[in-house]
């Protein structure tokens, strides 16, 4: 299926808690994998502004992530440290690995990236710097709790 980019919507916000969302704000993200009717994996292209970052540091217990970058620079931050990633380069983040990730943009202009990951429902997201993990529902969809389990 061919995807016309101007017939998607553009989202933006999210479904963390209140105390977390301010750290997305900035980021929009077009579905172009919905837009594709694909069901297995998704694939947004993700526009993050000025000062803005892609999620809270996570890592998926279920789900692979694939990045690439297409236009800006980011700073990818992991356990590791920090990695500038420019147009062309690409990062993957297998299912499972304890590996706290997200982008940055520092820079003064866009930066626009496409992300993939696959739609594995039994997942659990770990965010390492903050307490809050987010766990699916089996009916679909995401809700997001305190380390100790108890719901927001």
């Amino acid at each position: 299926m061919v995807i016309d980019l101007s017939e998607v919507p553009i989202t933006q916000g999210t479904g963390y808690p209140a105390d977390f969302r301010a750290a997305v704000a900035g980021r929009s993200r077009q579905r172009v994998g919905n837009a594709a009717g694909l069901t297995n994996f998704g694939v947004n292209l993700t526009t993050l502004a000025p000062g803005a970052q892609s999620a809270l540091r996570h890592w998926h217990q279920g789900q692979d992530e694939f990045i690439y970058v297409i236009s800006g620079e980011l700073i990818l931050v992991t356990d590791a440290g920090e990695t500038s990633l420019t147009p062309g380069m690409m990062a993957g983040f297998a299912a499972g690995v304890a590996n706290g990730h997200h982008l940055i943009n520092r820079s003064t202009q866009d930066a626009v990236y496409l992300e993939v990951g696959d739609r594995t429902w039994e997942e659990r997201v770990e965010y390492p710097d903050d307490d809050l993990l987010a766990l699916a529902k089996p009916e679909g969809g995401y809700y997001f709790a305190h380390r100790n389990g108890q719901p927001y």
